[in-house]
């Protein structure tokens, strides 16, 4: 009964009702052009594309995609390219002086690093635009089929290409502006749920198969993921609290007055970003083997091929634990945030402004990201764990890595913007005690 009461006090609210509805109507445009392939291409030609695209790198573009990517769409890129610039981005602005002189102009700053961005967003899609078409040109010809070629069509392809990716990153500005939640976040995580009911179709027809485990076996496998969900949630939310009292004014030494006020500085700061870098890094040997004639006879890239294998996912989980610390230390400043708070009358009890501060923020972050790096870890690996314990590959993706923590990172925030749209105007919250906790920093699933 709550639950359909929590329904109609959304439906109540106007501006929340016209968000939602603006929301749905953008996701739905973007789900329909994932299914346009591009001008030229025999969609009964992309069987090989789709084989492909079932592991690897290849196979977390596709997911990010929704499908877009096996099924040769105009969405192909989707918003991948932009998500790596904005990271290029996030990294020159630690070690190149005129992006950090930008950063401190606030919003007149902001406005042209996203310019900035968008360039070079339009530069990796062309990059990656022909390289997409060139390897589905080959894809298509080992198939046995005739592939278009041509300069022509390279030229009018990788434009469309790079226009359809543009639209995606529109629709994902207007559903910030004008819908619900983080856009960019959104439609990542609708490319990764509309995986989704196929995974649990072919998983159901797995363990029914004679000598499977059957409805024990599924019973299992949904208790298990409602674990692992549950314990990624806590991971997402997961925060040290930092006391920060502010002074209104200062007579001498001694401060008076002013509001205590928390500094949340987060388990897992980094969020998926240590694994889609592990990731790219474990499967660099892969590609590069392909050029090589005896590279298939390696032992070492034997092993990290094996994605179920105990070095392939040894050498993944500490790959992670690395790419923690570094992320972390490149995106969490403790002498900046110390000298804001100083700058701005503030201190934590009992630390003394400057170095100190500095010293106690950096002493907090190294002893929560070692525990958040670890879980990052497991929660990455357990995808391999399912499959070896006989879940459907498919299915087994959503046991963990990237795929579970973006979705229960964007489904918390989106749940957390709600709330806040009905406990504004009145309404009862979405949870009978407490409140919706986000992932206390950026809604940007990346």
């Amino acid at each position: 009964m709550r639950f359909i009461e929590t329904i109609k006090n959304i439906w109540a609210v106007e501006e929340l009702r016209q968000r939602i509805l603006i929301t749905l109507l953008f996701v739905i445009i973007y789900r329909l052009g994932t299914y346009i392939v591009i001008p030229g291409i025999d969609p009964q030609t992309l069987k090989a594309l789709e084989g492909q695209t079932e592991s690897g790198l290849l196979a977390l573009m596709d997911m990010f995609s929704g499908g877009a990517f096996s099924n040769a769409s105009i969405f192909a890129l989707g918003i991948m390219p932009y998500i790596s610039a904005s990271i290029v981005m996030q990294l020159a602005a630690i070690v190149w002086p005129p992006m950090q002189k930008l950063q401190r102009e606030g919003e007149s700053g902001r406005m042209k690093i996203d310019q900035w961005t968008r360039y070079l967003t339009v530069v990796l899609l062309i990059v990656q635009a022909m390289a997409f078409l060139k390897n589905l040109q080959a894809q298509i010809a080992q198939a046995g089929y005739e592939a278009p070629s041509g300069i022509g069509f390279m030229v009018f392809a990788t434009i469309l290409m790079a226009a359809g990716s543009m639209f995606v990153l529109w629709l994902g500005e207007r559903i910030t502006d004008k819908g619900l939640g983080n856009g960019v976040s959104i439609i990542i995580m609708v490319g990764i749920i509309s995986r989704l009911p196929q995974a649990i179709i072919a998983e159901f027809t797995h363990q029914m198969q004679p000598g499977k485990g059957g409805l024990i076996a599924l019973f299992a496998e949904a208790l298990v993921l409602l674990l692992v969900v549950a314990g990624t949630i806590l991971l997402v939310q997961g925060a040290r609290r930092v006391p920060v009292q502010y002074a209104k004014r200062v007579v001498g030494n001694k401060q008076y007055g002013g509001a205590r006020q928390y500094i949340p500085l987060k388990v897992n700061s980094a969020n998926v970003m240590p694994i889609i870098f592990a990731q790219a890094i474990i499967m660099l040997p892969i590609m590069l083997g392909g050029y090589f004639a005896n590279a298939q006879e390696s032992p070492i890239l034997a092993a990290m091929s094996d994605i179920t294998g105990f070095w392939y996912n040894f050498t993944f989980a500490l790959l992670i634990l690395i790419f923690t610390y570094f992320y972390t230390a490149i995106t969490i400043n403790p002498h900046q945030m110390a000298e804001d708070l100083k700058r701005n009358n503030g201190f934590i009890p009992g630390i003394k402004p400057g170095k100190a501060t500095e010293k106690f923020i950096n002493t907090i972050m190294e002893r929560i990201t070692l525990p958040g790096a670890i879980f990052l870890a497991v929660v990455a690996i357990l995808p391999a764990f399912a499959q070896i314990m006989g879940v459907n590959q498919a299915f087994a993706q959503f046991f963990g890595g990237t795929s579970l923590i973006i979705l229960v990172g964007v489904v918390l925030d989106t749940l957390q913007q709600i709330e806040s749209h009905l406990l504004n105007r009145h309404y009862d919250g979405l949870l009978k005690t407490g409140r919706i906790k986000g992932r206390s920093g950026s809604v940007s699933a990346y």
